[in-house]
């Protein structure tokens, strides 16, 4: 008599114990693997859970401006989107999102954004030849010019004294001044905000876009109207000053 099946009988039961704790409740899959928070690489989830809150699902705008916006990606070059997803935009609700500014997010997972967010660039931006006006401004506005190229690019809608009109909403209110930079104004004046029905540089008069130095006045008059404590209810005199109103 042999006793050689043995081994073969223990490897059989080895197989079906290996095989049944493969398959057990609990147990991660071979494709479950957790990939740490530095190491995502996907462009749809880090748009999602890092920009999306405030630019809208697939850049289409929300509490922030539109990035796939087409006129704004023919302004906005690969260097001032990773610079600002990169550092933020200080005095505004835009964090800085790069680990060497104190963000979460590494290097490469910038590129990743940068490169996603360029991807909505349409070439056909350009339309009816008309090149839009730089990013940045060349000189520095002026407000009292800017005061009348409001009145013909802008009152129609936001009225007369920017405090709002019949299709828009007040545009030198000191809450909403004290969120946003004077580039990102320009950048609206420029881009619009076609998700909120907002023209850009060319939809505001008919047949007359707007010149970079008009935008650049505009940006300056709406800048003169931010206040020092924006929010605070009414001004405080001296006298009640040193009785204790305002420490």
């Amino acid at each position: 008599m042999t006793h050689r099946p043995i081994p073969v009988v223990a490897a059989m039961v080895a197989v079906l114990v290996c095989t049944g704790c493969s398959g057990s409740p609990g147990r991660p899959k071979s494709n479950s693997e957790i990939i740490a928070p530095n190491q995502v690489i996907d462009f749809n989830l880090l748009y999602g859970q890092n920009c999306a809150g405030c630019h809208g699902a697939s850049g289409g705008g929300g509490a922030a401006l539109a990035l796939a916006n087409p006129v704004f990606l023919a302004i906005a070059d690969d260097n001032v989107i990773r610079r600002t997803a990169a550092t933020g935009v200080p005095g505004t609700p835009m964090p800085a999102f790069a680990q060497a500014s104190g963000g979460m997010l590494t290097d490469k997972q910038i590129d990743v954004l940068v490169s996603g967010i360029r991807s909505w660039a349409k070439v056909d931006v350009l339309v009816n030849n008309a090149t839009p006006p730089p990013y940045f401004s060349q000189m520095p506005g002026n407000p009292q010019r800017g005061a009348e190229a409001y009145r013909t690019y802008c009152s129609s809608c936001h009225g007369a004294d920017g405090r709002g009109g019949n299709k828009a909403s007040s545009i030198v209110n000191g809450a909403y001044l004290a969120l946003v930079s004077d580039q990102e104004l320009r950048t609206i004046v420029i881009a619009g905000r076609p998700e909120l029905r907002a023209p850009d540089w060319r939809g505001n008069v008919e047949g007359r876009p707007m010149s970079a130095e008009e935008i650049s006045d505009v940006v300056a008059w709406l800048s003169a109207h931010r206040t020092q404590f924006p929010g605070q209810p009414y001004p405080i005199s001296s006298t009640e000053r040193d009785k204790g109103g305002l420490r």
